[in-house]
């Protein structure tokens, strides 16, 4: 195995340098990868949204709470590495289509729920039925686009992760009030399915593609004309190996860590704003989507800015490193809500804190340019794996000390210290980026 530098991009070819010529199914592609993740985001988070409601109507209690938040991050992790190898095996359109229509089910089912050990079981569904997502996501992304768009693409979609929250947690809130917090699962879990449908029929990889044309084909493949590798057979040992690269270690650790403030986001932050900064439901529908607009914000500009330093000749390596440390080391901003008594002022440092998260989330561009392009779903899953360990630990820490502390000072100061040994390790250990070529 070698590795390959890929710090620069080739000339820009005249021959397809003029756009109007050229299809544009990529951006129907992406805008479906918005909607999916969206969905994912909305379907898993659902549960914190309704908490507060949903626990003293079931008599659970937070370390129950925190149990069942990190159900879903367990189940994910362990089914991470699967779902990549599903991914790579079946292709985005099948395995996003059963990931979808499965995981939208069990979502259903915890509407039914009538106690602890049934939501447990729903949740651990969840988790394993969405592991193939961002695998999808990336796969998709790698196939669709030329590596200077990447980075825009992959904050595209990464934004759904921050979006569905502020655009829906207010109707989602108001129909928990109106008709219970049952029938938020049946509403959310319902729409999925019917996604799942028009992902199956509208997806297609892109040289199989009836509405792609040769320029649009030319254009994301940077010109090349060189034909793809025929897929290898699967060796899990792969895995290990992968491992074996710094490269890879180091965006597992910092994904890992940048990954901590949003599964707090995801899951216990309406409790912390309802019950620790005692707010009212219609200002935490109000207060709520400011730091979500803030992440989508963070990752918009990330992306964006990564891709305009690669045209004007950055590097990729500087270009896709930068926010990742940046992003990480500001996100340890979160400790100073602990210092302030306002609401105004702890949703501004909250909204700066989910603002570097999603700068430092620019991490799934940087996996597009290492991955063996043969194992672009595997590499996805071992770093996601990473990430979402923090859905399991950061739930459990959180329900953990606020359970014997009765306060979230501990929690909020420990995030914190989380974050700076992300920013640690994109600037020590990472090194430069290059494609791992097998």
């Amino acid at each position: 195995m070698k590795v390959v530098e890929e710090q620069t991009l080739p000339p820009r070819n005249p021959a397809y340098a003029d756009t109007a010529k050229r299809s544009r199914v990529r951006y129907v592609v992406l805008s479906m990868l918005l909607v999916a993740t969206i969905l994912n985001y909305v379907d898993r988070s659902a549960l914190g949204i309704v908490a507060p409601g949903l626990s003293k109507g079931l008599a659970l209690d937070r370390m129950q709470m925190g149990e069942l938040f990190a159900a879903f991050g367990l189940a994910y992790s362990i089914a991470l590495l699967p779902g990549g190898v599903l991914t790579d095996v079946l292709g985005s359109r099948v395995a996003y289509a059963l990931s979808l229509v499965g995981w939208s089910f069990a979502t259903l089912t915890q509407g039914l729920a009538t106690g602890y050990h049934m939501l447990l079981g729903s949740r651990l569904a969840i988790g394993a039925l969405e592991a193939p997502a961002f695998p999808s996501n990336a796969r998709a992304v790698t196939l669709w686009f030329p590596a200077r768009e990447r980075g825009f693409a992959t904050s595209v979609y990464v934004m759904g992760q921050y979006i569905g929250t502020p655009l829906f947690t207010g109707l989602l809130l108001w129909i928990s009030a109106a008709y219970g917090w049952r029938t938020v699962f049946f509403v959310t879990g319902g729409f999925g399915i019917l996604f799942s449908l028009l992902w199956y029929r509208v997806y297609r990889d892109p040289h199989q593609h009836a509405g792609v044309n040769a320029a649009e084909l030319q254009y994301i493949n940077d010109g090349a004309t060189t034909a793809r590798k025929p897929r290898e057979k699967f060796d899990w040992r792969m895995a290990l190996k992968l491992l074996s690269y710094r490269q890879i270690l180091a965006i597992c650790l910092g994904k890992f860590c940048n990954n901590t403030l949003l599964v707090f986001f995801t899951t216990w932050f309406m409790t912390y704003l309802i019950e620790a900064r005692h707010m009212s439901i219609i200002k935490v529908g109000i207060f709520q989507a400011l730091p979500f607009i803030g992440a989508t914000l963070g990752i918009l500009l990330a992306g964006s800015l990564s891709d305009f330093f690669i045209r004007r000749g950055v590097s990729i390596s500087t270009a896709r490193k930068a926010p990742l440390i940046i992003g990480t080391l500001l996100g340890a901003s979160i400790v100073l809500v602990n210092f302030v008594e306002s609401n105004e002022a702890v949703i501004a440092i909250l909204t700066i804190a989910f603002f570097a998260q999603g700068v430092g989330s620019m991490s799934w561009a940087a996996v597009s340019e290492i991955a063996p392009r043969q194992y672009v779903g595997l590499t996805s899953s071992i770093t996601s794996l990473a990430a979402n360990i923090a859905g399991v630990t950061t739930p459990l820490m959180i329900g953990y000390i606020t359970h014997h502390t009765g306060h979230f000072y501990w929690a909020l100061n420990m995030m914190g210290a989380i974050c700076l040994l992300g920013a640690l390790s994109y600037s020590a250990l990472l090194g430069k980026l290059s494609r791992i070529e097998l």
